[in-house]
């Protein structure tokens, strides 16, 4: 009987002690304990032609295992054993791959140290990714106790995500997955197109509130629903560099800020890639430390990766002109990445984009519930006085995060970006004709439709229905700033549901109706 015909009790069905399973198998008509009882290669042989001993009184378990090829020879020799059952000598073995050895005998190197669990995926081969995640789950439910028979039963690991899609791109040491429910929200009708909006929360009463807003958004005067353009399209990296004075770092300014000096730098940042096309170099001076905050284009990715490749290697290109400059790190926080930061509000990272559209006042009353000079009021001094008075940087909204983290969530975007590409400016007016004039502003939206976690089989389907998976062969950054437009439209559709229900004082409402489970 394999590990695999036993999986269900050999899995989970007891707790494994290390090396004192106390499962006798019946193998090959040979009674075998212990570690070698569980599908040896050689039909209850250990790898030397040891054949293990029962643990009679007074024999210990080191005693147990010392006898070398030569006893277990001897003592059977007077046994007529089929040809596969024969005793092997050691010396004349072909190494063993892991790959080649059973789970029992896996789980045993990891307990005595002879194997860490980080290197399994390596050393099975990528085509052996599942098996990676079950050996190493046995290994801390059995070896480490650390996941009790709870956690192993909650956590799930089987039939909803490809583990060779993870291997060496997108997480280590893996146990299982995170099931998050997925929603839609739409159609968003945007510059005349319709998208159906997937949005992964566990927050009830998002995606509901989010339709609302999409269905007053539909109803926007035009006929074309949500207008969006993208101001600035550019990711950074912000390196920073030591010289020994403060003349020395000026110096070094001036070099970077001449036009011919920039193009060379250009020519070597560019080389990196077939995407990455240098934009600007900002450069700030604090005493004799240089921040260089480079931003470029990078297709279709986010382009982080590419970016940071790229100012490697200009920071190389510059270390040859000055001699005497140091690299202190590629990243000096001049970026500025998954952290909120002034630079970002004001210069933009990623995306920048802006969306508005102006919504009948009859709309506002029939599908909102409230009333236009109501939520114009309650925008300036919740938005704008309220997120001025906290000292906000680019947090002068209701809840942006909210709509941009379960897209990013939904599209296998790099969620801890959601720090800056929360970013955003939400603005209500009342307009001659007594509508509602709304605008989105969001300078800094990171978002990639290659690389990362758009890869993953659920997260391209979501890709997939927003018809931006995947690069935009004939202009290259296309899809992604597209799905830079629908975060942001998806954005002003939320703004704008969740500020009505504040209006009319319903939000609390809401949330019990659609965000407390019924008995």
């Amino acid at each position: 009987m394999s590990v695999r015909e036993f999986t269900p009790l050999f899995s989970w069905g007891f707790s494994l002690r290390r090396s004192k399973w106390l499962l006798p198998l019946f193998n090959n008509n040979i009674w075998s304990f212990g570690n070698e009882a569980v599908n040896t290669p050689y039909g209850g042989w250990t790898t030397t032609g040891q054949r293990p001993q029962r643990r009679g009184k007074g024999v210990s378990h080191a005693q147990q295992h010392s006898n070398g090829p030569d006893v277990a020879l001897d003592l059977l020799s007077h046994l007529d054993l089929p040809e596969h059952n024969k005793p092997v000598d050691s010396s004349k073995q072909k190494p063993v791959e892991l790959m080649d050895l059973s789970d029992g005998q896996i789980i045993d190197m990891l307990a005595t140290g002879k194997l860490s669990h980080y290197e399994l995926e390596k050393k099975l081969g990528s085509t052996n990714s599942d098996r990676a995640v079950k050996l190493r789950r046995m290994h801390f439910a059995s070896n480490t106790n650390m996941m009790t028979q709870e956690v192993v039963e909650l956590l799930p690991h089987e039939h909803g995500i490809d583990y060779k899609q993870v291997t060496g791109v997108c997480c280590e040491n893996v146990v299982g997955y995170v099931p998050i429910p997925v929603g839609v929200a739409g159609p968003l009708l945007l510059d005349g197109n319709q998208y159906m909006v997937p949005m992964a929360t566990v927050e009830g009463a998002l995606v509901g509130s989010t339709n609302r807003g999409f269905k007053a958004l539909r109803g926007a005067l035009g006929g074309e629903g949500v207008s969006s353009v993208i101001l600035s399209d550019g990711m950074t990296r912000g390196p920073v560099v030591q010289l020994p004075n403060a003349k020395r770092a000026s110096a070094l300014k001036k070099w970077v800020e001449d036009e011919k000096n920039f193009e060379r730098i250009t020519k070597e940042f560019d080389s990196t890639s077939r995407f990455a096309r240098l934009q600007e170099i900002k450069v700030g001076v604090a005493g004799r430390k240089v921040f260089l905050r480079f931003k470029c284009k990078t297709g279709d990715a986010m382009g982080m990766n590419m970016i940071s490749k790229a100012t490697d290697k200009a920071l190389k290109f510059l270390v040859a002109e000055f001699h005497d400059m140091q690299i202190v790190s590629l990243s000096g926080n001049y970026c500025t990445d998954k952290k909120p930061s002034s630079v970002n509000w004001i210069e933009g990272r990623g995306k920048s984009v802006v969306c508005d559209a102006v919504i009948p006042a009859s709309v506002v009353k029939s599908v909102l519930k409230t009333e236009v000079e109501k939520l114009v009021n309650l925008n300036v001094n919740k938005n704008l006085i309220g997120s001025a008075m906290s000292g906000s940087i680019g947090g002068f909204n209701a809840h942006a995060s909210n709509m941009v983290t379960a897209v990013f969530l939904a599209t296998g975007q790099d969620c801890a970006q959601n720090v800056e590409s929360s970013n955003c400016m939400t603005l209500m007016e009342k307009t001659a004709d007594g509508d509602l004039y709304m605008s989105i502003t969001m300078p800094s939206i990171e978002v990639g439709t290659i690389g990362g976690g758009t890869h993953l089989n659920a997260q391209k389907a979501c890709l997939k229905l927003l018809g931006v998976h995947g690069s935009q062969e004939n202009n290259p950054g296309a899809n992604a700033q597209q799905l830079a437009r629908i975060v942001a439209s998806t954005v002003m559709a939320g703004e704008l549901s969740l500020m009505s229900a504040l209006a009319e004082d319903v939000l609390v409402k809401s949330h019990l109706d659609l965000n407390r489970a019924k008995k």
